[in-house]
This record gives C-alpha cells, structure tokens and sequence, in this order.
C-alpha cells in the first residue's frame, strides 16, 4: 500500500460527532478537520471521509450504505465494539469464507468488519 495508491469511501454522517465516536471505537482517528467534514484513518490502512449530511437518510433504517473493513485480528476490533455488534454469537466463519462480524454506525451504515479465512 502507498498513499498515493488507496480507495478510501466518503459516508454520509446525520450526526458528526457521533459517527466521530463510533469510528474511533473502531480504531479510526480523525487526521483531518475541515468542520463538516472530517478524514479519518488507522494508520495502518484504513481511510474514511465522513461528510456531515444532517436529515440523510430520512429513516436511519433506509440507509444502503454499507462498508467491509478488512483487518488481520477481527475478534479484537468486535472486542471494542461487541456492544453493538448486530448478529448474536458473531464474529464466526460465514459461508463464503470469511470471518467476520457486523455493526451500524450511527446514520444506518452497514460495516462489516472481517478477514478471509485461508
């Protein structure tokens, strides 16, 4: 991986400070500040814009938004989060071959949080 080289997702956020803590819990650090619109990474790969969108989606459970954040130690990062963690007994192996689990942020995005499993 090189910074020149690298997908990061830009996501709606209804409420920014929120969705600010709710990444972090994740292990995501905001590295850049512009007000409405923050840039967050993990210093080890991970890059997400959060751009404040406040009334979007009307109904938070409408939203089709969804992230896969790949990661080496997936039962640390639910550690972190377990409390939200939306499927009982996860992370465990899923039938496509990953390991994983998921969580809602804040506006109704779907992040599941995995690792391919070889």
């Amino acid at each position: 991986m090189t910074d020149t080289h690298r997908a990061a997702a830009i996501v709606p956020s209804r409420d920014l400070k929120a969705s600010e803590a709710f990444y972090k819990r994740l292990g995501f650090e905001v590295i850049s500040d512009h007000g409405h619109y923050l840039i967050l990474a993990d210093g080890r790969g991970w890059h997400l814009h959060l751009n404040e969108t406040p009334g979007w989606p009307a109904r938070i459970e409408d939203n089709p938004l969804g992230l896969y954040l790949y990661v080496e130690d997936v039962d640390a990062v639910a550690d972190r989060v377990r409390d939200l963690i939306i499927e009982p007994g996860t992370p465990h192996l899923k039938p496509w071959g990953t390991w994983e689990f998921a969580v809602s942020d804040p506006s109704g995005v779907l992040v599941r949080i995995g690792r391919i499993v070889d």
